[in-house]
Formats: structure tokens, C-alpha cells, sequence
């Protein structure tokens, strides 16, 4: 079995991802599973730094989130405030403000980080 060492090329990325799967059965808090849960954190930096995936835009979260939910437009009232607000925010024709986003938060479990993004309202 390989060493492991720090992913710098491509490469090493392919041999870590290869070592990675040779260890996949390993049980943990054995040497082969300390190995692998090495292994897999520094395949994560690797991904990290060099296939960064953007957060969604606050529109596409919500859309999303109310897609897994089942929610409909007026299920978001609570949280929005109004049948005409949740329009205007789901058409993009108006931004989340401090308290929306507090709300959308707490209600559908969206991280703030996401909802405070910055997006331009349809004029």
C-alpha cells in the first residue's frame, strides 16, 4: 500500500483518490482507517482549492428548498410577509431584506451565507 502524501498535482490526486478506495472497507480507529480518514481530508483540500463550487444565488435556494419541502408560494408567507412580497421575491423583482433572510434561515434551514448574497432585483 501507498504513503500518503500531500496532494499537489493532478497525479497525486488520482493516487489518493486510488488509495482512497482501496481503504473504503477500512473499519475505524484501526491504522488502514486512520489512513483513509487522512486520505480523505486532504482529497477535500485538493477538491477545496482546485473545484470550488459556488453557493446558489438566495432565488435558487429558496426554489430549492421549497422543491424538497413540497412548499408552495403562500407557504412562504410566514416568512416573507405578505402573497404580493413572496411574488415579487420568487420573480426577483425584489431582494431579501435583513428580516427575510433572518426568517428563511430559521424556518427552512437555508444558511444565512447563502441568503445574504448579494443579486440584482428585476427593475
Amino acid at each position: 500500500m501507498e504513503d500518503i502524501k500531500l496532494i499537489k498535482t493532478e497525479e497525486d490526486y488520482k493516487a489518493a483518490l486510488k488509495l482512497a478506495d482501496e481503504l473504503f472497507d477500512a473499519k475505524a480507529d484501526t491504522p488502514e482507517g486512520d489512513k483513509l480518514e487522512l486520505i480523505v481530508t486532504l482529497i477535500e483540500i485538493y477538491e477545496r482549492e482546485h473545484f470550488p463550487i459556488d453557493n446558489p444565488s438566495p432565488l435558487e435556494a429558496i426554489k430549492f428548498r421549497m422543491d424538497q419541502m413540497g412548499l408552495l408560494p403562500k407557504d412562504l408567507v410566514p416568512f416573507i410577509g405578505s402573497k404580493s412580497k413572496v411574488s415579487e421575491i420568487l420573480s426577483g423583482k425584489r431582494t431579501l431584506s435583513l428580516n427575510m433572510i433572518r426568517q428563511l434561515a430559521s424556518g427552512l434551514n437555508i444558511p444565512v451565507e447563502v441568503l445574504i448574497q448579494p443579486y440584482d432585483a428585476i427593475a
